[in-house]
C-alpha cells in the first residue's frame, strides 16, 4: 500500500509538472512560442567570430563547480523573470581561455565587471589568464571600481584602467559571524551541544554570543593565509611588493582613481570612450560604440569550444561534481545527495569506457552518515581505477572525508579544507512552549525511549550516551583519513580536532598532496591511466526541464524581489540562511561533519 501511494504521488507530480510546462508555453501565445523556439535555437548556434576580435570576459558571470543549466529551461526562466545573468562552469572558462590563446582570430582579452567568486576559483581562472598573457596577446581590465576579489584576478592584466570616479578597495579580508544564541534564549529555545574536536565551532552561532578563543585562532590563521596569498599574487604582476600592498591596506585601503594611479595599482585613469580608442587600435576597427567592435563573449566562446571539441576517443575521464551541503537522499541545487552521488560513482567505476575519475569537491560538509556513504563509494572507485580529487573553494569536514580515499588530492593555496570533526545540535522547546500553555506527557517502556524529544532538555545520562556516539564517529573519521593518507591515527588527530586549514597549510600537514586546480587533476588522471587521447565527460547532468520549471516557479521568487541586495536585507537573508542550515540537518543520528559558519570572507 505504501509503494502504491508513493508511485501514485510521483505520477501525479510528473503530470502536474507537465501541465505547468504546457500552461507556460500556451501562456506565451503564438508570438511567445515562436520567440521561444527562435531563442532556443539561437542557444545552439555557434557564435560567429570575426578576424581580430576581442574576447570579452564579464567577471560578474556565475562560475560554477558543476554543469550550469542551459537550453530551453533558461529561456523559460528569462521569460518569467527577465535576464538572470549567465552561468558557466569553471572547466568551460579555463578551456575557453586556453583555446583563445591559440586562436589567431582573437587579438586580446578585456576584463570587465565585478566578481563574487571564491578565491580558489579565481586563482584557477587567474592561472589560465597568465598562460593567455604569455602568448603575447594583451589583457586589458576596465571598470568603475574594484574590490580585493576583483583585483586578485585583474592584477594579471597588461593594462588596468579605472574610471576617474572609480574607487579601488584594498583594505583587507574579514570574516563576520552572526550569532543566534541570544535570540534563541530570548524566545525560550534551548540548545545543547555534542562535539568532538575543540576547533569544531559550527555549533557556536547557536550557543555563544561571540567566537571562542579556538574559533578566533583558526579563523585568524585562515584569513592570514588567504590575505598573504592575495598580497603575493597581486603584487607579482604589478611591480609592487606585498609589504607595499599591506601599507596601502593599513592606511585605509580605499583609493580614488588618481590615488590608485599614483600608488601603481592601476596604469591609467580614463573614461570608457577613451578606452574604446585603444581597443580600436588593437582590433583595427573604427567602430563608434563598444557593441560594434569585433568581439566574442567568453561564455559564448566557451560553448563554441565545447561544440568544436573532439569527443571521438573511446577513453573517458569522468569529472564528477560534488557542490553544496552533503545530505541524505537525492541531490538538488546546492545539495550533494548521498543516494545520487553513490549511485553515480558506482556506475562510473563499473563502466569500462571510463578510464579515470576526477572528483571535484566544493562542499562545506554536512550529514555524518551521508558523508561516510559517499566516502565508501569513493574508496571502492579508487580501488578500481585512478581517482583524483580536485578541491574548490571548500572541501571541508564531510567534504574532506569523501576526498581522503582519492589517489591524489589537489587543492589551491586558498582552498578551505580540513575541519575533521563531528558535532550534534540538540534543540528543545520546553521554555517557549510552557510559557504559551503547551505541555507534554510521556509514557515509555525504557529509560531512554524518548531521547529524541524536543519537549525538554537532555539529561546528563542522555548527553553522555550521545557524546559516546559522537566520539565513536570522530574516531571513525580519524580512521578513514589515517588509512587513506598513510598517517597514524595520532598524526591525524593532531591536525584534526575540527581545525580548518588553508590549502597551503593542509599540504604542509599532509592532508593535501598537490597544489593545483581542476586542469591539473584531469592531467594527473590521464597520466595515471596511461592515456594519450581521451575525452572529458562531466557528471551529474543538469536537472530536467520540468524540475527546473518547478523550482523557478516556486523556489526562487523571494531572491528576485526588489531591494534584495541592500545591507539590511542581506543581514536578514543571512539570518534566514542560518535557520535554513538547521533545516538541512537531516542526518538520521543528528550528527554532522560540517565546516564552521565563519567561512564567508569579505
Amino acid at each position: 500500500m505504501r509503494d502504491f501511494i508513493k508511485y501514485t504521488a510521483a505520477s501525479a507530480v510528473g503530470a502536474f509538472l507537465s501541465l505547468v510546462t504546457l500552461m507556460i508555453l500556451l501562456g506565451f501565445g503564438a508570438v511567445g512560442l515562436l520567440t521561444f523556439v527562435i531563442a532556443t535555437a539561437s542557444r545552439d548556434t555557434e557564435p560567429q567570430i570575426e578576424d581580430k576580435s576581442l574576447l570579452v570576459f564579464d567577471l560578474s558571470v556565475d562560475i560554477t563547480n558543476s554543469i550550469p543549466p542551459g537550453g530551453p529551461e533558461v529561456v523559460i526562466e528569462e521569460a518569467l523573470y527577465g535576464d538572470l545573468g549567465q552561468a558557466v562552469s569553471l572547466k568551460t572558462v579555463l578551456e575557453a581561455i586556453d583555446q583563445a590563446a591559440n586562436d589567431d582570430r582573437i587579438v586580446g582579452l578585456l576584463l570587465q565587471g565585478n566578481t563574487f567568486e571564491g578565491l580558489s576559483t579565481l586563482r584557477e581562472v587567474r592561472e589560465g589568464l597568465v598562460k593567455f598573457k604569455a602568448t603575447g596577446k594583451p589583457i586589458i581590465a576596465y571598470e568603475m571600481g574594484w574590490a580585493e576579489r576583483d583585483y586578485y584576478l585583474i592584477s594579471v592584466a597588461d593594462t588596468i584602467i579605472l574610471n576617474p570616479s572609480g574607487i579601488l578597495e584594498l583594505n583587507g579580508f574579514s570574516a563576520e559571524t552572526q550569532f543566534l544564541a541570544g535570540a534563541l534564549q530570548k524566545y525560550g529555545v534551548g540548545v545543547q551541544v555534542l562535539r568532538a574536536g575543540r576547533y569544531k565551532s559550527a555549533v557556536e552561532p547557536f550557543t555563544r554570543t561571540e567566537s571562542s578563543p579556538e574559533e578566533r585562532e583558526q579563523t585568524q590563521a585562515l584569513l592570514s593565509d588567504l590575505w598573504q596569498d592575495f598580497l603575493t599574487t597581486a603584487a607579482q604582476e604589478r611591480d609592487l611588493t606585498p609589504q607595499r600592498l599591506q601599507q596601502i591596506a593599513d592606511a585605509g585601503g580605499l583609493l580614488m582613481a588618481d590615488e590608485a594611479l599614483q600608488a601603481g595599482l592601476v596604469d591609467e585613469v580614463a573614461y570608457f570612450d577613451e578606452v574604446l580608442s585603444d581597443l580600436g587600435e588593437l582590433t583595427e576597427s573604427e567602430a563608434d560604440t563598444f557593441e560594434d567592435f569585433p568581439q566574442v563573449d567568453l561564455v559564448d566562446y566557451g560553448l563554441r569550444a565545447e561544440f568544436a571539441s573532439d569527443n571521438s576517443s573511446d577513453n573517458t575521464i569522468a569529472v564528477v561534481y560534488a557542490e553544496g551541503e552533503i545530505v541524505g537522499g537525492e541531490s538538488a541545487p546546492g545539495l550533494v545527495g548521498s543516494d545520487t552521488l553513490t549511485r553515480l560513482l558506482r556506475e562510473l567505476r563499473q563502466d569500462d569506457d571510463v578510464k579515470a575519475i576526477v572528483l571535484r569537491i566544493n562542499s562545506p560538509g554536512g550529514g555524518a552518515a551521508a558523508s561516510e556513504l559517499i566516502t565508501r563509494e569513493v574508496e571502492l572507485a579508487s580501488e578500481t581505477k585512478p581517482l583524483m580529487v580536485s578541491m574548490g573553494d571548500f572541501a571541508a569536514s564531510g567534504g574532506y572525508m569523501m576526498a581522503a580515499p582519492g589517489d591524489t588530492i589537489f587543492a589551491t593555496p586558498t582552498t578551505i579544507t580540513g575541519s575533521i570533526g563531528v558535532f550534534g545540535l540538540l534543540l528543545n522547546l520546553k521554555e517557549i512552549a510552557n510559557e504559551n500553555g503547551i505541555t507534554w506527557d510521556v509514557v515509555k517502556t525504557a529509560q531512554f525511549a524518548d531521547i529524541g524529544t524536543i519537549a525538554r532538555p537532555q539529561s546528563p545520562q542522555e548527553l553522555a550516551l550521545q557524546q559516546d556516539i559522537v566520539d565513536t564517529l570522530y574516531n571513525r573519521f580519524l580512521g578513514i583519513v589515517s588509512e587513506s593518507r598513510d598517517m597514524t591515527t595520532a598524526e591525524v588527530d593532531q591536525v584534526a580536532q575540527g581545525r580548518v586549514w588553508s590549502g597551503v597549510d593542509a599540504a604542509e600537514v599532509g592532508l593535501v598532496d598537490e597544489i593545483g586546480g581542476l586542469s591539473d587533476a584531469i592531467a594527473a588522471a590521464a597520466r595515471a591511466a596511461d592515456l594519450e587521447e581521451w575525452q572529458v565527460e562531466e557528471y551529474p547532468q543538469p536537472r530536467t526541464l520540468e524540475e527546473q520549471i518547478f523550482e523557478s516557479l516556486f523556489g526562487q521568487i523571494i531572491s528576485r524581489l526588489p531591494g534584495a541586495q541592500d545591507p539590511l536585507t542581506q543581514e536578514i537573508y543571512a539570518f534566514r540562511d542560518r535557520l535554513r542550515t538547521l533545516g538541512l540537518l537531516d542526518d538520521p543520528n543528528g550528527l554532522y561533519t560540517r565546516i564552521p559558519f565563519t567561512t564567508t570572507i569579505k
